[in-house]
């Protein structure tokens, strides 16, 4: 019975473990979604793995030779119950294709989950590595957060998905 396992890939392989994959016969499965990409003062929308270093394999263990798979280009290994892969619960991988759009890419929304007061700690931009308060959500894809700067309160706006709660 043919049923999907979950590949771990070496880090930034996905697609080359993909196209490997492919190129032995495999049916893999490369969940995407586009990213909002910062390179040198620009900001790009590039297509990025939904699930960073994994991507899926629809098998038949008693028929494919799936043991090849781990020494493939960009496979770091199957997710596995001891020796046996584990099989994804049945219809995962079809809700995941019928969330995606007609580019293949599967649309998402990151919404601002804070509440007032959370402490919030910004990962890019000018502002890296400060840590404010979450104020209010903005307008469409950002937040307002509160942030000590020169021994005053300052209201910044940024990119929700710049944020992240601090731990």
């Amino acid at each position: 019975m043919r049923r999907w396992y979950v590949i771990n890939t070496h880090a930034r392989s996905e697609h080359k473990a993909a196209w490997h994959l492919a190129n032995q016969g495999f049916r893999a499965y490369l969940p995407q979604y586009m990213k909002r990409r910062r390179h040198a003062r620009r900001i790009d929308m590039v297509k990025a793995p939904l699930f960073p270093r994994y991507l899926f394999v629809e098998l038949d263990l008693e028929q494919d030779q799936w043991r090849a798979i781990s020494s493939t280009l960009g496979v770091s290994h199957m997710i596995s119950g001891g020796e046996i892969p584990l099989a994804v619960p049945d219809g995962v991988i079809d809700d995941i294709r019928a969330r995606e759009d007609e580019t293949g890419n599967v649309p998402i929304a990151r919404e601002a989950n804070f509440r007032k007061g959370d402490k919030l700690q910004i990962m890019d931009g000018a502002l890296i590595d400060h840590v404010g308060l979450f104020e209010a959500p903005s307008d469409q894809d950002r937040v307002v957060l509160l942030l000590n700067l020169l021994g005053r309160q300052v209201r910044v706006r940024v990119p929700v998905e710049s944020v992240t709660a601090y731990a």
